[in-house]
């Protein structure tokens, strides 16, 4: 294939991906297309509060996870259980753990093996089996587009047809100006076009800190040594320590735990208890277009999520339920040998009644700057 036909076979799969992504019609419901959950005015993460959303054949099946943001996944790296580097690129030493793969657990790698996953969950769009969603991928009217790409005889090959559409999707999320734009405020006080408000470089500067938010240990907030831009997240998968969200239907089983890496929606890690309670870091970017936070939802608003970091250990009364005994259930979203994996660094490396590392206009100030990594900011300079 030359490079023009490549060039144009792109052209045509982007295409193909965008018509599916907003086709409620590929759902048993045929009311529940990628966009309904993943919103391109809210940066493709959700346009609403709830810890999870409904799906299913009839719209009233709830998930088990909040939904992330489809937007700057493009560099997410291969999950690996040991993610060599550091910011001298000849040191490989330093072992940061499990890290990357797409998913809050990491579970696959590709775009097109992460669109497979709502096309076949049962309380997401509901599909029985890859056929079902070949013959709802025709039947929507694609069919002229899957023959183009993949000559006349695809459309008569369901297996030919599902694989298609999932490359399609996966092409879609490839295009930059739509996915990875790196268009906000702070990308533009990068560029040297725009400059933070005081509020918001007093918020960088305590991102930055490590005896304040210590932010950007996980969350990076300066380039890459190639000189790309910041991701503001290092990919790493980490505990920590989110409060029990009751209002997951499948949390009313009080022995039942979403653990993240080691299950149960991944299940090659389900013995690796040292693993249990891991969830991938997610990019900050357009973060303050969300209304629900973490893995599970349980916060609803950004300046609570920062004051999380903050209020976990020395005010802890605030965020977990107590024990019968009066105790407090400190990490009470995991059983009680996983909660020994609970990540202790700065901020959390404090007690109860200690002084936070952040206090109240410390963390408006952060809030703040994290609103700078919204896209769509159009400089005046």
């Amino acid at each position: 294939m030359s490079r023009s036909q490549a060039r144009r076979q792109a052209e045509q799969l982007g295409a193909l991906g965008q018509a599916l992504f907003f086709d409620p019609s590929l759902s048993g419901s045929g009311k529940l297309s990628c966009s309904s959950c993943h919103d391109p005015a809210h940066a493709f993460g959700p346009a609403n509060d709830r810890a999870v959303q409904l799906g299913g054949g009839d719209m009233q099946q709830p998930g088990a996870r909040a939904v992330p943001s489809l937007k700057y996944l493009q560099v997410v790296p291969s999950f690996t259980e040991h993610f060599h580097d550091s910011e001298d690129e000849a040191d490989e030493s330093i072992d940061n753990g499990p890290t990357g793969g797409l998913t809050w657990d990491g579970r696959v790698d590709r775009g097109a093996d992460q669109a497979r996953i709502p096309l076949l969950s049962d309380f997401e769009m509901g599909n029985r089996d890859e056929t079902e969603v070949a013959r709802r991928v025709l039947a929507a009217g694609h069919g002229k587009a899957i023959a183009a790409i993949a000559g006349a005889k695809a459309v008569a090959n369901p297996a030919a047809v599902y694989k298609t559409a999932l490359k399609a999707l996966e092409v879609y999320q490839q295009d930059h100006r739509t996915f990875y734009p790196y268009s906000s405020k702070y990308d533009a006080v990068l560029a040297g076009k725009a400059e933070l408000t005081a509020q918001e470089a007093r918020g960088l500067e305590l991102f930055n800190a490590p005896d304040k938010g210590n932010c950007a240990s996980c969350h990076i907030s300066k380039r890459g040594n190639d000189g790309t831009p910041p991701q503001f997240t290092d990919y790493g998968l980490i505990a920590l320590g989110i409060p029990r969200n009751r209002d997951i239907p499948a949390n009313k089983d009080p022995g039942y735990f979403d653990l993240g890496l080691c299950g149960p929606l991944r299940i090659d890690f389900l013995k690796r208890e040292d693993y249990c309670g891991l969830f991938r870091t997610s990019t900050l970017r357009n973060v303050a277009l969300r209304q629900t936070f973490f893995h599970n939802g349980a916060v609803h608003s950004l300046r609570d999520a920062v004051r999380f970091y903050v209020e976990r250990e020395t005010r802890p009364e605030l965020w977990y339920p107590r024990k019968a005994d009066g105790s407090i259930d400190k990490y009470d979203d995991l059983p009680d040998r996983p909660k020994a994996n609970v990540n202790m660094e700065p901020p959390f490396d404090r007690k109860a009644g200690d002084a936070p590392a952040l206090n109240a206009t410390d963390i408006d100030d952060v809030v703040a700057f994290l609103g700078a990594l919204t896209d769509g900011y159009e400089p005046t300079k």
